[in-house]
């Protein structure tokens, strides 16, 4: 019988609106909800039965069965079926259409189904597949990915620590291609590289990739505007791929991954139930050659390997890969600091100090540190593992701080040995007093300023006596030349001015 299989109710109807009503197939088709073509075939069989109406009491459903399909105990249509796995296949080809397979059906089958029955036929094979081989997917279309539920126990040789490595499962739309790599960590790294490894394996990228709402690829799982993890953007960008995450709690849109999923699950970690693993590398080589038979199998309801069907049908319509693979990224969204500094990672890294207060975005890669205000990238420097220190451009800094960036502390220790060695030994010591020498450059700066005002002599004798009492500090200086101190004698040295016999004590008796 066809698709269309009319009840038993929907024939006897078929049968008075023809023999009492005297209705057209046509018509008779529009009033039951039927195609012409499904009437037209029972209306042949009852004028061959010779059937009239009113129908003989005596006419159950089995003897009107018996008189419609004398030969059959059902009916059964005699025109030939086309190769419904090969009309499924040819579907996932780009621009190829049920209408265009049809045509070229009937080309070769004249007595064949019209095309309502070719898609009724179609549809009730199709129906027998599971979800995600019922969804016709076009070549080079679409790639899943997701996480498997379960995993494999990979277990520390030092340590006796167990962990579990998870499966990231990615697969191809069109041939269902499979692609698995085993990780410890479901974070933004594992999440690309896994993304890299897999579009090498495939030898190219899908047009559309469709994750699953993870946290590394989704940051705000929205039905609507779902916002991507910004790295996760840029890796899809490098590969000229589309993000079109699975709508949350749509198993449909992501049938394909999870049935990609469960099959891993059965065919790579029930296989190695019973292996113990004690690295990484030792899992990856269990798993490819499952992989590969996985992907070499022929799948039953379309007699073809995926591997075949890539061959066939994916291979030629992927996104060739660029010359680079993706280097990944971390992004962050700082404000630049009044000091015009930004922190990546416990290094300070400076910006134009016009955006002082704005949000800016910061590209940080294993070699590189990026800043942007908007689209616009404004600053670029070598990354640095050095922590709490500045990298700065001398071009982003105001010009009354430029001055400051060109002394280092040997240059400010030689500036200060011109004056005198108290003078140096001063600039020294503030410098030695400080964490970072930089943070002690403005106090020995200002050892300049003070020199404008100040003989030479002066100050070299003010930078000796801070030193006598270790007040080691700009302000200590400025306060002594203030207060003309440093032309007074220090105790010590008035010591040894005044007169020595038996009946002068002196100072140090006090002591």
């Amino acid at each position: 019988m066809s698709a269309e299989r009319l009840s038993m109710r929907k024939l006897r109807e078929v049968v008075r609106l023809y023999l009492d009503q005297k209705l057209s197939g046509r018509a008779i088709g529009r009033s039951i909800g039927s195609s012409p073509s499904t009437v037209s075939d029972y209306l042949a069989r009852i004028k061959v039965a010779q059937l009239s109406w009113p129908l003989a009491p005596e006419l159950d459903d089995a003897a009107l069965t018996a008189l419609l399909y004398p030969n059959e105990g059902e009916p059964k249509f005699s025109r030939p079926e086309p190769d419904w796995a090969a009309v499924h296949l040819e579907l996932r080809r780009k621009h190829v259409t049920k209408r265009l397979l049809w045509e070229e059906y009937k080309g070769a089958q004249p007595d064949g189904f019209q095309y309502s029955q070719f898609c009724q036929h179609y549809a009730a094979w199709a129906g027998k597949l599971s979800v995600s081989m019922r969804q016709v997917h076009l070549a080079g279309e679409k790639m899943f990915t997701d996480f498997s539920g379960d995993g494999i126990e990979v277990v520390d040789p030092k340590t006796g620590e167990c962990r579990t490595a998870k499966l990231f499962v990615a697969v191809l739309g069109g041939s269902s291609l499979t692609f698995v790599e085993p990780v410890l960590s479901e974070d933004l790294a594992s999440w690309v590289a896994c993304h890299v490894a897999a579009l090498e394996y495939f030898g190219g990228s899908s047009q559309i990739w469709v994750p699953d709402n993870l946290k590394s690829g989704i940051t705000s799982p929205d039905r609507y505007e779902p916002e991507e993890n910004p790295t996760y953007a840029e890796l899809a960008q490098h590969y000229g791929a589309a993000v079109i995450p699975a709508r949350v709690r749509r198993p449909k849109d992501k049938a394909k991954v999870e049935a990609a999923v469960l099959v891993a699950e059965r065919w790579i970690i029930a296989a190695l139930r019973h292996h113990r693993f004690f690295s990484m590398d030792e899992l990856r080589q269990a798993i490819r050659p499952l992989q590969e038979k996985l992907n070499d199998r022929p799948m039953r309801h379309v007699r073809k390997s995926r591997r075949q069907l890539f061959v066939e049908l994916e291979k030629a319509a992927l996104r060739p890969l660029p010359a680079q693979p993706y280097e990944l990224a971390y992004w962050k969204r700082p404000t630049l600091h009044i000091d015009y500094h930004v922190e990546y990672d416990g290094h300070f890294y400076s910006a134009p100090y016009q955006l002082v207060g704005q949000r800016l975005e910061l590209r940080a890669t294993t070699t590189t540190v990026e800043i942007f205000a908007g689209s616009r990238r404004v600053a670029s420097h070598r990354r640095s593992s050095a922590k709490g220190q500045h990298t700065t451009d001398p071009a982003h800094m105001p010009k009354a701080h430029r001055s400051y960036a060109e002394w280092t502390p040997q240059r400010l220790v030689a500036w200060a040995q011109q004056t005198g060695p108290s003078t140096a030994a001063m600039v020294e010591e503030i410098l030695k007093r400080r964490v970072h020498p930089q943070q002690g450059f403005r106090a020995c700066l200002g050892l300049v300023s003070l020199n404008k005002r100040y003989s030479p002599e002066r100050v070299e004798a003010a930078c000796a006596r801070a030193l006598a009492v270790r007040a080691c500090s700009y302000k200590s200086v400025a306060a002594i030349l203030k207060n003309g101190l440093d032309r007074q004698l220090l105790i010590e040295e008035r010591e040894v001015a005044l007169p020595m016999h038996e009946n002068v004590r002196g100072p140090s008796y006090y002591h």
